[in-house]
């Protein structure tokens, strides 16, 4: 079976990425080109040359260029949609293609602009029978599935505690922190979340904002615990504290994917067990960071669409990260603990901006180019 595959929201080239977008769209066309059951045939952007430069990259047709996705979507009826615009509009659009009849939609992170919005989406793609999915692709790193092997294997013990260090913020970055803490406990939901934030200076991300640092905390239904730290300023703030983009601590011993430090050397995994004098390097195929993560993600929700199965990047998973992060904004707003399900519609972050209980400095031009 092949299948057809437009995008929406092709951005602009990727060779100056920046804080209105990286382009996403150009990484997720060459995850579809190097699938060979899947041929990209469209493409919507409401700029033209944008939609335009991406098509002749891409030999997709003139008649299949649009400014108006609605259109795209009565006129091509794909069977997957790429969605790449920004968070704030994730949801409607996302809504739409389900509506529309489409098999798949996979969307870039984060979720929503508000929880109400991201759960719509889920109930949406369940309603309508849409495998939708988003754009964790971290999870894919050789490291990361290293790592959980580890874990699995017992290598620690039992796990007690999961831990992350994001830069930007816990909406942006921290999408993907979650979104692996969820992964490395199984897909277990938390049971509450307790947070506070700090924003004096606008940190506007893809039109999105985004606290300048964050410390949160919360726990599992099954006893695990969370801590996570943010900070965009990377003064040595809360992310000095956890210095490691994901830490797993077990009744046995320590994994750590990617460990920070003054050793420029440190190894991008490594592991120290109950009675072990110094950490144990662990080879991986790769790092962190790689477009070629992309790739792997787009080829599995393609197997799963193919096979029926519930892909890893599915909506529900999605979700359980999405509502760690409103939660904890939720918390700062509440001055205290939330229990969890989040029984929230809004974006707290934004409440708290638009009330005028949070005033951050608008950001000069420098920093925002």
């Amino acid at each position: 079976m092949s299948y057809q595959v437009a995008v929406i929201g092709t951005g602009t080239e990727p060779d100056d990425p920046g804080r209105d977008g990286y382009a996403m769209a150009y990484h997720h066309a060459e995850g579809y080109e190097k699938h060979d059951r899947c041929e990209l045939v469209a493409c919507a952007d409401i700029v033209p040359e944008n939609a335009a430069a991406f098509a002749a990259e891409y030999g997709i047709d003139d008649e299949n260029v649009f400014e108006d996705y609605e259109v795209m979507l009565e006129t091509v009826d794909p069977d997957i949609v790429s969605l790449c615009v920004p968070p704030v509009i994730h949801a409607s659009i996302a809504i739409d293609c389900c509506r529309a009849g489409v098999d798949a939609v996979h969307c870039e992170k984060p979720m929503a602009q508000t929880y109400g919005g991201a759960r719509m989406m889920a109930q949406e793609a369940a309603r309508h029978d849409v495998q939708m999915t988003f754009n964790h692709q971290r999870r894919f790193s050789d490291a990361v599935r290293t790592a959980k092997r580890l874990l699995d294997d017992g290598e620690i013990g039992e796990l007690e505690r999961v831990e992350f260090s994001a830069p930007v913020g816990i909406f942006d970055y921290g999408s993907h922190s979650f979104d692996l803490c969820n992964y490395f406990n199984d897909e277990v939901p938390a049971d509450w979340v307790m947070g506070q934030i700090d924003y004096r200076e606008e940190n506007v991300l893809f039109g999105s904002h985004n606290e300048n640092q964050a410390l949160v905390m919360w726990e599992y239904e099954n006893g695990v615990h969370g801590l996570g730290t943010s900070d965009s300023a990377d003064e040595g703030g809360p992310t000095g504290a956890v210095r490691c983009h994901n830490r797993l601590i077990g009744t046995e011993g320590t994994i750590e994917v990617g460990p920070e430090g003054d050793d420029e050397d440190l190894p991008v995994l490594r592991i120290r067990r109950a009675g072990d004098d110094e950490w144990e390097a662990v080879e991986t195929e790769d790092g962190l960071h790689s477009w070629e993560f992309i790739d792997r993600a787009i080829a599995e929700n393609v197997r799963c669409l193919e096979e029926d199965e519930e892909p890893e990047l599915s909506a529900e998973n999605a979700l359980n990260a999405t509502e760690l992060i409103f939660g904890a904004w939720e918390s700062a707003r509440k001055r205290g603990r939330v229990d969890l399900p989040l029984e929230i519609d809004d974006n707290p972050l934004d409440a708290m901006v638009e009330s005028g209980e949070l005033n951050p400095e608008p950001m000069d031009e420098a920093e925002a180019e």
